[in-house]
Order: structure tokens, then C-alpha cells, then sequence
């Protein structure tokens, strides 16, 4: 029976982190090696395992064409977006174009969607949860980056659905933190949240009072964050390298991912020390052959900050443009709370506290406090759910403008960016050429005048209009956003009652078929995990069991050696001890079974002559 806790999951670029509300307080749930947040790694491995997480991670030098990491930068994404095709030629592995126009990873010949490889790292976050509380967990809610727009969103919402949730709510990662930071305190202010990932910067402005958490302005950039750091310092690292070698590095998938691992390494060293040392031996052999190439060189934080310091002004830009959007000056914000591991960088840290002209609250765990949050607001929708009045109300906002393409090729705005969701708007439009008896709908998200400079969400016909003058039919669109942030249109004519309506999904999105597809794979994987599982617990009891009886033999055989039946039944134990150790050895699982039993009773019989 599934358990009725609500899970709060922190989807994130780098890490992600899971916890849950036990006695009226949210907490982090550690996973089985003890450690709160789980790398957002997934591989494909040779034998034809999936491996996600810290197992993933740690093959990534020796498999890197087949294994993924920051997937979340190119979720819901088109092909052609310029970010992919940055995040294509910074990264080992193969990252190619879907039948929809969408991004697909090519692992060992065969090609992944990023909601199914996301949605790796959201089972497996669920299989920590249901280890932890020793119960199926069903039901999420999950955070994402405040500047996703509909398609990265949805596709979101599709991972949680190939991981066996139930994905009660999408949320704001600022505004999980925002709510992390509040549970139990009696707040009336106003806060910021500067929130800078692995992949992802967004801003949020919150009013705090009465248990009302009502979200102001949100703004942000969906690629910016730790990876571009990386990446500043993969890049120095590689000129280096070229300018005395002659070799490209980034040409070779193996030494790109040991650039990778040493540029990650070296930028979290940087944040207590002043230098680190960067040592990469036998990092290649020069394609002509002849003695491996050596790497060693030292970073010092000043050179980092040097590297970095455009990344770091964008994120201020972005910042002081929230402020000016929500209509408020640096005085008017009453905390200030840093999230995500890249506000780690003393820059980071200074350039916050010199915009802001006041040090950041520290109250708050960077890595944690968004998953906190999240668990926090899936028991308030429990609490609501159950008809109880919930001690918090959540009040977030889109963070795109909305609207349709009118003539001319231009954006008609329908609803605003930082309107309170969930809402809904409608407006009025007139035909534009004589007898036209339907009219094409373009549904737009982004900020931009012309309307080929922003997303295209989707797009429908509404037919069936009567012929007349134009400017004479009149048709009613409306626009509806529900609290995960995601839009459905609904186009009327205003004199026939004919309508036309959608849930905006993506072009890139994935189709039933393919869906269920995955979901029966998945299926497939977790029963194949499971009989993996079971047969690791056996070989670890069956090697338990020869330590002991290994230990156990020079007393038993002074027992068995007082009489020539116990010598016999010495010979014949040892035997099937050792056709037991080649078995282990083996790994067959059938074997494995069969082998337990016998060392079960092998080793009650030595412990019993050993007493």
C-alpha cells in the first residue's frame, strides 16, 4: 500500500535532493551511501544497466560518451535553440535530434529522450524516499527553475510521470526556498531569493506575512549557472594545454571528462582556498602516436574570478532588473537568501552583498532548502486536499508574457508576466481579411514585440466562421494558466458559439506511444533491478558466510580429526565450500541460491563442532 506522505523533490542540474514532512517538520532524506543530495547522473553501462547517481558518476571517465550529466539545461527544449547547440559541443556525450524537432541523447545506439533521462533521476530519488520510510511514495511535488517556460515545464511533468509519480504540483525553486525559510516563523517582510544552480539562475521576490508567501516578480536565465563555470574553466585549461602540446583536448571524449571532473574539483576548492593545483597525468596520447601528455597547472581564484566575471555580472544585470520590474529599490527587501551550490564563490557572495548593500541571510542550507520547501508545500496541498485550512498560502506568478501572433507578426499580449497564477484572460479580435471563414491561433510565450523573436508554445485552427467583411467576425481567445505554470487556449466565435480549445503542448513533446513505451521499459528495468538486488544481497550473505567458516575451520577440524567419520565429513565440507566459492565467484543467480543453502547448513555444522 502506497504511503500518503508527499514527497518534495529537487530536480537539480548537478545534484538533486528529496525530503519529506515527518512530526510537523519537513527533513532531508539521505540515500543509502548517507549523503543528502544524489548526483543528476545517468549512464548506460556495458553490460546494459542503467546506473543513475553517485555509481553513475563515478564511471563517467571510463564511459563518458555514455554518460549524461546537466540533461536539465536541454529539458523541453527545441533542436534548433541556440542553448543546445552550446550544450552539444561542451559535452562528451552525443546529443542528437528527435522525430518532433526535439533532443534526444544517443546512449550505446540508442536514443533517449530527456524527460525519460530525467526521469531516471526522479525514480531514483523515489527509491530513496520509499527506502527511507519503508513504504511506496506515489504522490511529488517537484521544483523547477521559476524562468522555465511551458514546454520545459511540461516536459518536467512528463519525467515525473515516467518515475511512477504523481506530480500534485510543479513548483518555483525560489519559491520552495522562500517557503523553507518561513515554516514556523511568524515572518512580515519582504525576501529575495537569489538562486544560482548547477544550470539555472532565477530571482524571485517575495511579500512574506501572515503564512501568505505571495511571489512579486520572478526573473532569470535557464542557462546560466555552475556547468558555464565549468566550462570557463574546461576551456582555459584546454587553450593551455593546446598552446604547449598542440593537442585539442575537447577532441577526445575521455579527456574532455577528466577536464570536466578537475574544472568542478578545482572551482569548489576555490571557494575556501586562494589556489589549487590541477593534476591530470596520462591525459592523452597525441594522435600520432608516442608517450602519453601530462596536465599539471595551478588555479588561482583570482584567475577563476577573472574567467567568470561576465557570468557573474549577468546574474547582478538580472537581479537589478526584478527589482525595477517589481517596483522596488534594494531598501525595501528585507532578507536576502542565497540558494543553490554556485552561491558558494566568495565572488558570488560579494557581489550580492555589494548589489544589496547588506550580507545574505545564512539561514538557510543552499542545497537543501528547495527539496525542504517542496516537501512543505505537498503538505499543505495534503492538508487542503483533506479540507483543512493549511498554515501557508502559496501566491506564485508566470514568468513569460502570453499571448497570440496578430497581424502584422506581432506579440498580442494576453497575460503578463509576474501575474499571480493560477488566471485566466481573454480578449477580443476581428477578422482581417473579407470572408474569412477561419483563423489560424498562434500561441506565443516570451517578451519580445515581434512575435518570431519568442517561444511558440503551439498552434490551432478555429473553422466554421461566417462569411462577411472583415472586421465584422469577432472571436473570443482566452487564456487559462493552472498552478503548475501550464497554459491551455480556448479560441470562440462570438456570434456561432463555434469553438476551438488545447492544452498547449510542445512540438517537441513526446507522443503517447512513446510514452508508454517508456513507461513499460521502465517497467522492464525496475523488475531486472530487482532481481539484480537480490542477487547482490545473496553473493554479500554467501561471502559472509565463507569469512565465518573460514575462521571456523581450525577448531572444527580438531574435532572432526578425533574419528574417521569426522574426517570424512571434514573432507566433504571442505569440498562443498570450495564448489560454493567458485559458485560466488561466478554469479550465476540460480547458483548463487542453491549455494546459500548449502553454506547455511555448512556453517552450522563447523560453528556447532567449534564450540
Amino acid at each position: 500500500m502506497a504511503s500518503n506522505k508527499v514527497i518534495g523533490i529537487d530536480l537539480g542540474t548537478t545534484n538533486s535532493c528529496v525530503a519529506v514532512m515527518e512530526n510537523g517538520a519537513p527533513r532531508v532524506i539521505p540515500n543509502k551511501g548517507g549523503y543528502k543530495t544524489t548526483p543528476s547522473v545517468i549512464a548506460a553501462a556495458e553490460n546494459g544497466r542503467r546506473l543513475v547517481g553517485q555509481i553513475a558518476k563515478r564511471q563517467a571517465v571510463t564511459n563518458a560518451e555514455n554518460t549524461v550529466y546537466a540533461a536539465k539545461r536541454i529539458i523541453g527544449r527545441k533542436w534548433g535553440h541556440p542553448a543546445v547547440e552550446t550544450a552539444r559541443h561542451a559535452v562528451p556525450y552525443a546529443i542528437v535530434e528527435g522525430p518532433h524537432g526535439d533532443v534526444r541523447v544517443r546512449l550505446r545506439g540508442r536514443d533517449h529522450s530527456i524527460p525519460e533521462l530525467s526521469g531516471a533521476v526522479l525514480a531514483e530519488m523515489k527509491k530513496v524516499a520509499e527506502d527511507f520510510l519503508g513504504e511506496p511514495v506515489e504522490k511529488a511535488v517537484i521544483t523547477i527553475p521559476a524562468y522555465f517556460n511551458d514546454g520545459q515545464r511540461q516536459a518536467t511533468k512528463d519525467a515525473g510521470v515516467i518515475a511512477g509519480l504523481d506530480v500534485i504540483r510543479i513548483i518555483n525553486e525560489p519559491t520552495a526556498a522562500a517557503l523553507a525559510f518561513g515554516f514556523g516563523k511568524k515572518l512580515q517582510k519582504t525576501v529575495c531569493v537569489f538562486d544560482l544552480g548547477g544550470g539555472t539562475f532565477d530571482i524571485s521576490i517575495l511579500d512574506i506575512g501572515d503564512g501568505v508567501y505571495e511571489v512579486v516578480c520572478a526573473a532569470g536565465d535557464t542557462f546560466l549557472g555552475g556547468e558555464d563555470f565549468d566550462n570557463r574553466v574546461i576551456d582555459w585549461l584546454a587553450f593551455g594545454f593546446m598552446k604547449d602540446q598542440n593537442v585539442d583536448l575537447r577532441q577526445d571524449r575521455m579527456a574532455l571528462q577528466r577536464l570536466k571532473d578537475a574544472a568542478e574539483t578545482a572551482k569548489c576548492e576555490l571557494s575556501t582556498a586562494d589556489t589549487t593545483s590541477i593534476n591530470l597525468p596520462f591525459i592523452i596520447t597525441p594522435p600520432g602516436g608516442g608517450e602519453a601528455l601530462h596536465l599539471q597547472t595551478t588555479l588561482p581564484r583570482q584567475k577563476l574570478e577573472e574567467l567568470t566575471a561576465d557570468l557573474v555580472d549577468r546574474c547582478i544585470q538580472i537581479t537589478d532588473r526584478a527589482l525595477k520590474d517589481a517596483g522596488l529599490t534594494v531598501k525595501d527587501i528585507g532578507d536576502v537568501l542565497l540558494v543553490g551550490g554556485m552561491t558558494r564563490m566568495p565572488i558570488v557572495q560579494h557581489r550580492v552583498e555589494e548589489f544589496f548593500k547588506r550580507s545574505p541571510n545564512k539561514g538557510v542550507h543552499p542545497d537543501e532548502v528547495v527539496a525542504l520547501g517542496a516537501a512543505v508545500q505537498g503538505a499543505a496541498l495534503m492538508e487542503q486536499e483533506a479540507g483543512k485550512k493549511p498554515d501557508m498560502l502559496l501566491l506564485d506568478v508566470t514568468s513569460h508574457n502570453l499571448g497570440i501572433m496578430v497581424a502584422g507578426g506581432y506579440l498580442q499580449t494576453l497575460i503578463e508576466a509576474n501575474t499571480t497564477v493560477p488566471c485566466s484572460a481573454s480578449h477580443l479580435f476581428t477578422t482581417v481579411r473579407d470572408n474569412q471563414t477561419q483563423v489560424k491561433i498562434v500561441v506565443l510565450q516570451g517578451n519580445e514585440r515581434r512575435a518570431e523573436d519568442n517561444e511558440v508554445l503551439g498552434e490551432f485552427l478555429l473553422t466554421g466562421l461566417r462569411d462577411a467583411p472583415r472586421g465584422q467576425v469577432t472571436v473570443e481567445v482566452t487564456f487559462e494558466i493552472n498552478s503548475d505554470g501550464i497554459v491551455s487556449v480556448h479560441a470562440r466565435d462570438t456570434e456561432t458559439g463555434a469553438q476551438q480549445s488545447i492544452t498547449v503542448t510542445t512540438a517537441s513533446a513526446l507522443t503517447d506511444d512513446e510514452m508508454k513505451g517508456i513507461l513499460e521499459a521502465n517497467k522492464a528495468e525496475a523488475l531486472a533491478s530487482k532481481s539484480r538486488d537480490q542477487t547482490d544481497q545473496t553473493r554479500l550473505e554467501c561471502e559472509r558466510l565463507l569469512r565465518d567458516i573460514d575462521k571456523l575451520w581450525p577448531e572444527a577440524e580438531k574435532v572432526f580429526g578425533a574419528t574417521e567419520a569426522g574426517k570424512a565429513t571434514l573432507r566433504n565440507s571442505k569440498s562443498a565450500v570450495e564448489k560454493a566459492r567458485a559458485d560466488v565467484a561466478g554469479g550465476d543467480k540460480a547458483a548463487l541460491q542453491e549455494t546459500l543453502g548449502v553454506l547455511q547448513r555448512t556453517h552450522q555444522l563447523v560453528k556447532g563442532a567449534a564450540r
